[in-house]
């Protein structure tokens, strides 16, 4: 039996976007955030006696100058080192883009795999052999796993690899392969690196994406962090996940259906921030709350969205005594209608069908995409450049756009019907 520690999209000293730029925002731990779920990562190593560390790629971010990334890296590889744990890594795209990742050396326990061929390392004490092969360039769009050898007989056999895999909407496309690629390589285990969501690939119980180890943004949401893989005498692989991170991502959804005050709503924000808060085990938390359903409290919302914005900060502040950050608020209700409001008869009906019906027509949100671009071009700069910055000249980006646009138009179109009634 042995037992190993799978872990990948590291992005040391990459910058947690969204935070900085607000009052009160937790910044020494947003600073520090990568680096301290490092520590984790090799304190949970040592703490669990691994055999080894693997890491499938991105361990740095992009073509940073600063080598005190890559000494901090150095000095926890050293406590890996001095608790005789090899590590094995390959370079991903981003790490292709760094010139440490060329020339820093080293601790003698980190072996980094060819970014030229795949190659093997074998551990004949374990019966383990490691298959791996890094990035050469930070645009791979090469299928890396074709060339991979065949498995060492015997021994249990570990393909490490940085792709995305058959591809992903959230994440660009690298060194893509299919099911057949790495199943027909006969390895008992596959440690992938790129996707930052944890999770088995296409089903497969020897295919896995660990995730990164730390949320950087409000698009990587939940428990962030590594795979520790047990194998028993049989060759069978028993993995757990364990939380790396340091400061946790949420996304808060509010139902305030029937919410008669905002006070109400910000009471139900609550309750649903405090789950969050009990499942994060004392982690600081950002969070976005997103305010949804038809609700006599949504004119107020809307008409003073500031106050009630910072109503919710304050009251959810003293709730998680300054551990809980809100990154924003998006009030997405509805006016309470009376029964007899025409919604699912007549104009209202029709326009809400046809937004429903877009959000899955391929071919309605290419049209609708190509009569925004125009519109996107003309936009500064900065405001394409925002993080979570919706493409209007993407299709893939319009379901969201429409999610938002929904209760806004329905709302409008049923304060001018209720009004034209009471006239």
């Amino acid at each position: 039996m042995f037992k190993f520690l799978h872990a990948a999209d590291i992005h040391l000293d990459s910058p947690l976007r969204g935070l900085q730029r607000y009052e009160g925002a937790p910044i020494d731990e947003i600073r520090g955030a990568t680096r301290q779920a490092l520590t984790n990562l090799v304190q949970l190593a040592i703490d669990q006696g691994v055999d080894f560390v693997l890491i499938a790629g991105d361990l740095y971010d992009g073509d940073w100058r600063d080598h005190r990334t890559g000494l901090f890296f150095v000095s926890e590889m050293s406590r890996l080192r001095d608790a005789g744990i090899p590590v094995f890594l390959i370079a991903g795209n981003h790490d292709a883009a760094n010139r440490m990742t060329r020339s820093l050396r080293l601790p003698e326990n980190v072996f980094r795999f060819s970014t030229k061929k795949p190659e093997t390392r074998s551990l004949d004490d374990l019966g383990v052999s490691i298959h791996g092969q890094g990035f050469d360039n930070p645009a791979c769009s090469e299928n890396l796993a074709r060339a991979y050898p065949r498995p060492i007989p015997a021994h249990f056999n570990i393909g490490l690899l940085h792709t995305s895999a058959a591809g992903s909407l959230a994440h660009a496309s690298y060194a893509e392969c299919g099911h057949d690629d790495l199943r027909g390589k006969e390895y008992d285990y596959w440690a992938l690196g790129h996707i930052h969501q944890r999770g088995s690939v296409w089903g497969d119980r020897r295919i896995h994406f660990s995730g990164n180890i730390q949320g950087r943004h409000i698009r990587e949401t939940g428990a962030k962090g590594c795979l520790v893989v047990t194998v028993d005498d049989r060759g069978e692989a028993d993995l757990r996940f364990e939380p790396l991170d340091v400061l946790r991502w949420e996304r808060s959804l509010v139902d305030a259906s029937n919410a008669d005050d905002p006070y109400a709503v910000v009471e139900k924000t609550t309750r649903v921030l405090a789950e969050l808060v009990a499942a994060a085990g004392g982690r600081p938390i950002a969070a976005r709350v997103e305010v949804a359903g038809g609700c006599r409290a949504h004119e107020r919302l809307v008409a003073e969205h500031d106050r009630w914005t910072n109503e919710i900060r304050a009251a959810v502040h003293d709730l998680g005594r300054g551990n809980v950050w809100i990154e924003k608020v998006k009030f997405q209700t509805s006016p309470a209608h009376d029964a007899d409001v025409p919604v699912d008869d007549g104009p209202l009906g029709e326009l809400i069908q046809y937004v429903s019906e877009s959000r899955h027509d391929d071919a309605t949100l290419a049209r609708l995409s190509e009569e925004l671009a125009e519109l996107a071009r003309r936009l500064p700069g900065e405001f394409r450049e925002l993080d979570g910055a919706l493409r209007l000249d993407d299709p893939r980006s319009l379901p969201r756009l429409l999610d938002e646009v929904e209760p806004l138009l329905l709302g409008r179109l049923l304060d001018r019907w209720s009004a034209q009634r009471r006239q």
